[in-house]
């Protein structure tokens, strides 16, 4: 059954959409704040590109892990199929877009504009998923939504970390990587309302679309992070060693001849 209008608990504070439409913004503004640590960091260097995948995907690892426990304890079998939907789904639309090296992203152009691009649409889609958490919180009473509204707004800090990691290292200003991480989190304000008026329909998909989130970031980080969080400096080390020892057996044998 849809709600409508301002529902209030006995000694709770009273709800409407409007007030879990702005609750669900404060929230998406706090991913600002992940982008706050390149304010002061400028060392931005390949090898640093490499560093920073790496909390990336250790960062969206756990974020994955954190949807995938909260939909289990609602409906598992809903979960699993999310999961696979939501790797297939960006599959898909990886395979769809290819290599453009003509693919311009504000500062970004050619691969690092395309993994922007593929990042920062999967990390919009995990925040649908929390936009329909945040209105079926409220859904509960205005206590119950402020603190899940809390706890999701400091879950979209390290979010927006982890999207500066990786639009900043490539080239984008720490203006823009925070708008990108606001912006990955506007489904929040949008879904949160609507699901708050018709909480009874969006309830049962909630696992399937935690599921789905967390599939598509764990595709992420297997196939787009972690093949560029390898130093270059290990592997160019490994090369190095690797030619020494053929330079030194060219040599022994042309002593030998």
């Amino acid at each position: 059954m849809a709600r409508c209008g301002r529902r209030r608990n006995p000694g709770d504070v009273p709800v409407d959409a409007w007030t879990v439409f702005a609750a669900a913004s404060f929230a998406a503004l706090a991913a600002a704040f992940g982008a706050l640590p390149f304010v002061v960091v400028h060392d931005m260097s390949r090898r640093w590109l490499g560093v920073s995948n790496a909390i990336a995907a250790a960062i969206m690892t756990a974020a994955a892990a954190g949807l995938i426990w909260q939909g289990v304890r609602i409906g598992p079998w809903r979960v699993v199929a999310g999961l696979a939907a939501g790797a297939l789904f960006v599959r898909l639309f990886r395979r769809l877009i290819g290599d453009r090296d003509d693919l311009v992203l504000g500062r970004l152009a050619g691969a690092d504009a395309l993994k922007a691009l593929v990042i920062v649409g999967v990390m919009t889609a995990h925040s649908a998923a929390e936009g329909v958490g945040v209105g079926i919180s409220y859904g509960g009473g205005g206590r119950l939504g402020l603190l899940i509204t809390l706890a999701i707004a400091a879950h979209n800090i390290p979010e927006g970390l982890a999207i500066s990691l990786v639009l900043v290292p490539r080239g984008a200003s720490v203006r823009s990587a925070a708008w990108w991480s606001v912006f990955s989190c506007l489904p929040q304000p949008l879904i949160a309302p609507f699901t708050y008026l018709f909480v009874e329909w969006f309830h049962p998909i909630l696992p399937a679309g935690l599921g789905f989130a967390a599939g598509a970031m764990l595709w992420i980080v297997w196939f787009e992070l972690l093949p560029d969080a390898r130093l270059p400096g290990c592997r160019s080390t490994s090369t190095s060693a690797w030619s020494a020892s053929r330079t030194s057996r060219s040599s022994s044998g042309a002593t030998s001849r």
